[in-house]
């Protein structure tokens, strides 16, 4: 068996209290390199300011935050050669064009003349930016400034990279844009610590954390918890009755519940796995003019379960 690579993101019973209210209570987490690990939860759930304690902006009340290798409580100055970060309003100076900004970022990482124009000339084609470069910052579309942002949190090369609410307030083709390049970033080594309101992007990432209150509530893979939190995929089969009925018979055996009404049947199966597939395998073999698709499902769904099962708990 292969052993699981140790976390570059760890923090442990991580606590913060504002006066007499707790926004993080005793939080724990652990991200795997080069992995995207979304962490998620409602409004004033404490995800902002868990952000700002592993990225050494906000003291803890308690607890222990490593971000790769480094001691965040101890270093927090340090630990930021080594991160990036995108919050929700891309921090770009108004009045400086695209470019100055650029320069300007440049020098808090202290990057040279040279690296600089390598660094930001690989970016500038790869966004799409070079023709926007010139544009002062307040003039710069949302989709160009969420690009700009991206860039700019990378431009020095960070290990980790910390995106909260990254895609909030643009279409829905410059977020399936942004998805894109955030994939690149993993598949190049970066870790991708990610917020989002968006519960269906939950389906871009290796890794997904649900807080309430300051608290886990859930701390999985995604398909772990729908098959936790779910009543299951919907297997449905559009076609001729004799096909309906095959399908039935073929599905029957792995169903929790299925209906049929004309032309259409739909089974529930608790999960998904081998023998739903070879089921499936042989069924589209023997009828092949029959339609059949899978409903996953949806994640915000699986939030509400999780937060009525730990409400039920408490």
């Amino acid at each position: 068996m292969t052993a699981r690579p140790q976390p570059i993101i760890r923090a442990s019973g991580l606590t913060k209290r504002f006066g007499d209210f707790t926004a993080v209570d005793a939080l724990s987490i652990a991200v795997e390199p080069a992995s995207i690990f979304a962490f998620l939860g409602a409004n004033g759930s404490g995800k902002s300011t868990t952000i700002r304690m592993l990225i050494g902006l906000l003291q803890p009340t308690a607890g222990s935050i490593e971000v790769d290798g480094v001691d965040v409580i101890q270093q927090p100055r340090k630990v930021r050669d080594h991160i990036g970060y995108m919050g929700q309003k891309v921090s770009l100076y108004q009045g400086l064009s695209l470019r100055e900004n650029v320069e300007f970022y440049a020098g808090l990482y202290d990057l040279s003349e040279r690296d600089l124009e390598a660094r930001w000339g690989a970016l500038r084609e790869r966004f799409g930016l070079g023709p926007s470069e010139r544009e002062k910052a307040q003039d710069l579309p949302a989709g160009v400034r969420q690009r700009a942002g991206l860039a700019l949190s990378i431009l020095h090369e960070p290990r980790v990279l910390f995106l909260d609410e990254p895609t909030a307030g643009v279409d829905v083709h410059s977020r399936a844009l942004f998805w894109e390049f955030i994939h690149e970033e993993a598949r190049a080594g970066v870790t991708v610590f990610v917020t989002t309101h968006f519960l269906e992007e939950v389906d871009y990432c290796d890794w997904v954390c649900f807080i309430d209150a300051g608290r886990v509530i859930a701390d999985d893979h995604p398909e772990v918890l729908r098959q936790r939190y779910s009543d299951g995929y919907r297997v449905v089969v559009e076609g001729a009755p004799d096909h309906c009925e095959r399908a039935a018979a073929v599905l029957g055996p792995l169903a929790a519940r299925s209906t049929r009404d004309a032309g259409r049947l739909t089974v529930l199966v608790p999960e998904l796995g081998p023998p739903v597939f070879r089921c499936l395998d042989a069924f589209t073999t023997a009828c092949p003019q029959a339609a059949v698709r899978i409903e996953q499902p949806a994640m915000a769904d699986v939030f509400r379960r999780v937060l009525t099962e730990r409400g039920q708990g408490a």
